[in-house]
């Protein structure tokens, strides 16, 4: 399991400029292998072992006067006086930088922490299962240094040489990429599904169990087996509320639950066009979807090609690709959202930065209409975007008109 991580050069970039650097996501993402690989000359704690976890909490001023700097602490989250100790420690030489590693997973708390205890001296950066491109280990695409300069042309994409096959993307869209399934499970029958099953079962039954105890665990189950039927859609809480004869309210705590502890991603939608109305509900999708694909039993490529949620799910991962993208440079006030008016003209995803706004559009087919693309055409024309990219399984990068570019999903 030591493929290189696209986010490392970014780690390593902040650890000189801050005197902690949290790596936060969801388990079983490589989090403690990451960390363990930038620094292996570091100590390493692990605050889910029990001798590790007394030996900083019983004293936890005493372990860092020994230990100032220097120091691995895996799973942060399960103590949380940790931050509050830590800016102490930090502000005694507020100078000094690259001291501490932490990563923290499945908490709301390791967010408070960070926020309220070390808020000015920690950069966070999050991890993520596998982009496609670190799987089958290749750097990451030029497409990023386009997306991320000002200057970018359209004509500027024609550059880009393929990072992967198509076949590759696709493997990695069907099985999602967390690495120990995806790694392991190519030599083994059937511990793909094992894998898939067992971290379901731990994340509602240990980690939701321990983190929100009063919470229905039955119930919880359920809704996330439904809510991979409504994955990359605007979200209706009163029709999940109906399916699961539960409240609205309790709806939007799930969605809240299961948003926090990293496996569903919340979009926003895109607001900021004043000349339509547009539509305001959020849009929610699995953030893997080797996990929306095992809740829908789909276990082939060509049943998930054929199903009724391909074209949502191709959807959903090539967000993620971008996002993930993005998150391995070192671009900041990076924004993404949707865009849907009420006349339903509609973009898939809406990235806002420094480098202005870029509306992305993504088609499963490898072909496309004319026709589709005049919802991206207006909404260049009404917020001056520079251009538009149209994501796809096309075979290559091509112009399709003045502004918009076409670039296939191995591109990413």
């Amino acid at each position: 399991m030591d493929k290189k991580r696209l986010v490392a050069i970014k780690l390593n970039c902040l650890l000189e400029m801050f005197p902690v650097v949290a790596v936060i996501g969801p388990r079983q993402c490589g989090k403690s292998t990451l960390v363990r690989s930038l620094r292996p000359d570091w100590k390493y704690y692990d605050l889910e072992s029990p001798d590790d976890y007394q030996l900083i909490s019983s004293d936890p001023v005493a372990f860092f006067a020994i230990n100032p700097d220097r120091i691995i602490i895996d799973e942060a989250q399960q103590y949380p006086e940790l931050f509050r100790v830590l800016r102490g420690v930090i502000d005694r030489d507020r100078k000094l930088k690259g001291r501490f590693l932490l990563t923290g997973s499945s908490s709301p708390d390791i967010v408070k922490g960070i926020t309220e205890s070390l808020a000015g001296r920690i950069a966070t950066v999050e991890l993520w299962p596998f982009k496609q491109s670190e799987f089958h280990e290749k750097p990451l695409p030029d497409i990023y240094g386009l997306l991320v300069d000002s200057a970018t042309k359209p004509v500027d994409f024609l550059t880009l040489q393929e990072n992967l096959s198509l076949s590759q993307s696709m493997h990695v869209w069907l099985q999602g990429g967390f690495p120990e399934p995806l790694i392991e499970g190519e030599g083994q029958d059937g511990f793909y599904q094992q894998w898939m099953e067992q971290y379901i079962i731990n994340y509602v039954g240990r980690d939701i169990r321990a983190l929100f105890p009063k919470l229905n665990i039955h119930n919880f189950r359920r809704f996330l087996t439904l809510l991979a039927q409504f994955s990359g859609h605007q979200i209706n809480m009163s029709d999940m509320a109906r399916a699961l004869e539960v409240t609205v309210p309790t709806v939007k705590d799930y969605l809240d639950i299961i948003h926090q502890t990293f496996l569903w991603r919340n979009l926003p939608p895109y607001t900021k066009n004043p000349l339509k109305k547009v539509q305001k509900a959020k849009k929610g999708f699995f953030r893997d979807q080797g996990i929306l694909h095992y809740l829908l039993k789909i276990t082939g490529l060509d049943s998930l090609l054929l199903h009724p949620v391909a074209g949502f799910s191709f959807e959903s991962f090539v967000i993620e690709e971008i996002i993930r993208g993005f998150q391995s440079t070192m671009a900041t006030q990076m924004e993404f959202s949707y865009y849907r008016t009420i006349d339903k003209s509609e973009i898939d995803l809406v990235i806002e930065g420094n480098q202005g706004v870029i509306p992305v559009e993504i088609k499963l087919a490898s072909s496309f209409k004319r026709l589709a693309l005049r919802g991206m055409e207006n909404f260049l024309v009404d917020t001056g975007a520079s251009y538009g990219i149209l994501i796809n399984r096309g075979k290559r990068v091509e112009l399709l008109t003045e502004k918009i570019i076409q670039i296939p999903v191995n591109y990413l």
